[in-house]
């Protein structure tokens, strides 16, 4: 209940609440208000690639308040960094605290995949989507997987299901344009290498996949042009 409903309720419909249990959520408040920060100043530090201040700052959170969140969060720039080691520590740590972080799971498949273990990475991906069938960014990165492997048939069932679900559409359409790419339909690709660049958005934070779809479409046209 808000202060303005609060305040508008007649005095016998008031209750009380004691000194203690104020003092109680007060310092609940304040203990969430701290994590939240150091949270976002953690963010903040690995989106400019100061993964050992993120690091640190994270190690205060997990040391405050040991969740399967927390381990996790700390786990991806674990993994950013190229920590991959520490990185699955923290996914397994997560997933003892709360076995259905389904997040968790494809974050422990991408360190799986980098680390070359692509059955256990498959079997975290199908756990995920399991999990929460909506998780748009593990069908995505399942469809790479299937991709990697030469299976694009299974790539581009999950890459379609990824649209019809919504969310992360540019990074969608750039992922089935490869796959179309490496299966040689050259019309498809460069159909969907434009749809991507059509929902890019103005921002640095597309600034990465606007590279990569460029040097696919080189590629691609490479041939073509030479």
């Amino acid at each position: 209940m808000d202060a303005r409903t609060y305040t508008n309720w007649h005095d016998q419909n008031r209750t009380w609440v004691p000194m203690s249990r104020k003092v109680t959520s007060l310092a609940a408040a304040s203990q969430k208000g701290s994590e939240k920060h150091l949270r976002s100043t953690a963010r903040h530090k690995a989106q400019q690639g100061d993964y050992k201040s993120a690091i640190a700052l994270l190690t205060q959170l997990v040391e405050r308040n040991p969740s399967a969140a927390n381990y996790n969060n700390r786990g991806l720039i674990y993994f950013q960094s190229g920590q991959q080691a520490l990185a699955l520590e923290d996914y397994n740590q997560a997933l003892q605290i709360d076995p259905n972080f389904d997040s968790t799971y494809n974050n422990r498949a991408n360190c799986y995949i980098s680390q070359g273990c692509i059955a256990e990475a498959l079997a975290d991906y199908e756990v995920a989507l399991n999990l929460n069938p909506g998780n748009v960014r593990s069908w995505i990165n399942q469809a790479i997987t299937f991709r990697e492997m030469g299976l694009y048939d299974l790539a581009l069932e999950n890459l379609d299901l990824a649209l019809l679900l919504g969310g992360l559409e540019c990074h969608v359409y750039a992922e089935r344009g490869r796959t179309y790419h490496l299966r040689g339909d050259w019309n498809c690709a460069i159909a969907d290498y434009q749809r991507a660049y059509d929902q890019l958005p103005e921002t640095t934070a597309g600034i990465g996949l606007r590279q990569k779809i460029s040097n696919w479409m080189n590629q691609l046209l490479s041939p073509a042009t030479a």
